[in-house]
């Protein structure tokens, strides 16, 4: 197998060890996903959390790494997100490692291309080599949980990184669940797990899907990319806030037991965040390659296609 395309069993987890006493009681949770090094993203997300009243949770849920390989942002970028809950992702999973037998670990489908996954395990490579420089962060990064489970309003929430069983699972991929028989997986997720919210990101793209299940109606939000486009020509990063009240900026969202699941864009400085990627990846590199047409333009993709809140897990 192909490094990139298959994870480590240490990746895996079942859904029922998610069924435990939870780790954060908030007001208002924030989840960012995918920071991908963004510095400007990271200070916004900041911003906007600390503007929050009562008990506010800000968690990073993994991959807050990615373009940052220049050593002083590497540090900053860690510094800031540790004072914070965070999980590790695929990303500081595999920079804090020196096995390269997973490559990049993010656990690739098959309708990602061959040379997508070669350069993120280049990509990877390389960030690793910046981390040498700082042991004692690497080993934080390698010691961070792969979930945690939240309460918010009185209702559970399970944050991980990738899916239902696995740190770089695509199971909550928008791709993934236009199938049913996927959603039906996903819909016993919630009761393994016994949650009513399942908060994700990893797939890049951002879906808020509902689930019809016996312990009533269930929601996951895949934030996408914090630090990244995740719609056509909207050059801004994506969050999901979770609060018993609303945000009035919220680009879309639902509620579950009188609690609101919301998304939340992230308008960073995109000019400062676009000197920063081409300073260190410039063109021909693996990173531009993959990246610099989404960073510019936004995938093709829609809040539209995001957002889908009436569909069965059984349909």
């Amino acid at each position: 197998m192909q490094p990139g395309r298959s994870c480590p069993l240490s990746y895996r987890y079942a859904p029922a060890a998610l069924a435990r006493a939870p780790e954060l009681v908030a007001e208002t949770l924030y989840v960012a996903g995918g920071l991908y090094g963004n510095q400007q993203a990271l200070d916004w997300i900041g911003a906007r959390a600390a503007r929050e009243p009562g008990n506010v949770a800000l968690v990073f849920n993994g991959d807050f790494n990615w373009f940052n390989v220049d050593a002083p942002r590497f540090h900053e970028i860690n510094d800031v997100v540790l004072r914070h809950t965070a999980l590790r992702g695929n990303v500081e999973t595999e920079i804090a490692s020196d096995d390269p037998a997973a490559g990049c670990g993010c656990g690739y489908p098959d309708f990602v291309g061959d040379a997508e996954v070669e350069r993120s395990n280049r990509i990877s490579e390389r960030l690793r080599e910046t981390s040498r420089a700082f042991p004692a962060l690497r080993a934080r990064l390698g010691a961070l949980p792969m979930h945690r489970v939240a309460v918010v309003g009185g209702m559970r929430i399970a944050i991980v990184h990738g899916d239902g069983e696995s740190l770089a699972g695509w199971g909550f991929s928008q791709e993934a669940l236009r199938e049913p028989s996927q959603r039906s997986t996903a819909a016993a997720w919630f009761g393994a797990a016994r949650v009513r919210l399942f908060a994700s990101s990893h797939t890049c793209l951002p879906v808020m899907q509902s689930f019809h299940t016996p312990q009533g109606r269930c929601l996951l939000a895949n934030n996408g990319a914090a630090g990244m486009p995740n719609f056509s020509g909207i050059r801004r990063g994506l969050i999901t806030r979770i609060s018993r009240t609303a945000a009035p900026d919220a680009l879309y969202g639902t509620e579950i037991d009188d609690v609101r699941v919301e998304a939340l864009f992230v308008p960073y400085d995109h000019a400062s965040f676009e000197r920063d990627f081409l300073a260190s990846w410039s063109a021909g590199s693996p990173a531009h390659a993959s990246y610099y047409r989404r960073i510019v333009d936004g995938p093709a993709y829609r809040p539209d296609d995001a957002l889908r809140l009436e569909t069965p897990a059984t349909a």
